[in-house]
């Protein structure tokens, strides 16, 4: 990609629980960019139709154009703004010429930081980490699913990505670092 074809946008998809959204929040404070994100669009449609996050991603594979919509609405955003971050899974899709970073993490450790994580309490109710786990393993497999028909494509594929940072033993400070290391880096490649 041609320098002059990039954005000021850091696309942070990446899995359940890697620490998007605590990273993307060091992220905008450190970089003054502004934020977007689609699981808080997600996350208000569930509530707003009286479903959980797993029930509204399985009621979004029957209605593609919910999906499309979230999804695009990303598109829409970036061509109206700059210095932003995209928190979202399929950022990197719907703005091709943002910084493309994928963050990963162990399921176990996912399924901790989800299940003591309050912000989630009011769309995701478990009694127990181990259901907690299987509802996020459920909801991979499902957006996984739901993302290929749409779109073709698989989010995990890290070719579709510019950084790959494992999360798992790493503290968010030193992601948003490795991040911003990389993504200056980015700029400059002509």
């Amino acid at each position: 990609m041609n320098s002059s074809d990039k954005k000021h946008i850091i696309s942070l998809g990446g899995e359940l629980a890697s620490g998007k959204g605590t990273v993307s929040k060091i992220l905008m404070k450190e970089l003054n960019f502004g934020i977007y994100k689609n699981g808080d669009y997600f996350r208000k449609l569930a509530k707003d139709m009286g479903m959980d996050v797993t029930t509204f991603n399985i009621y979004v594979k029957e209605h593609p154009e919910i999906d499309r919509q979230i999804e695009y609405s990303a598109t829409e955003y970036a061509k109206e703004h700059d210095n932003f971050i995209i928190d979202a899974r399929l950022g990197w899709y719907a703005v091709p010429e943002s910084f493309k970073v994928y963050l990963k993490v162990d399921i176990d450790v996912a399924a901790k930081r989800a299940f003591f994580d309050k912000e989630r309490k009011s769309s995701e109710s478990f009694t127990t980490i181990e259901e907690q786990k299987e509802d996020m393993q459920k909801r991979y497999k499902l957006e996984n699913e739901r993302y290929f028909k749409l779109y073709g494509v698989k989010k995990e594929d890290e070719s579709n990505y510019d950084l790959i940072i494992d999360t798992t033993n790493l503290t968010p400070e030193q992601v948003a670092n490795e991040i911003k290391e990389k993504y200056f880096e980015w700029l400059k490649e002509k």
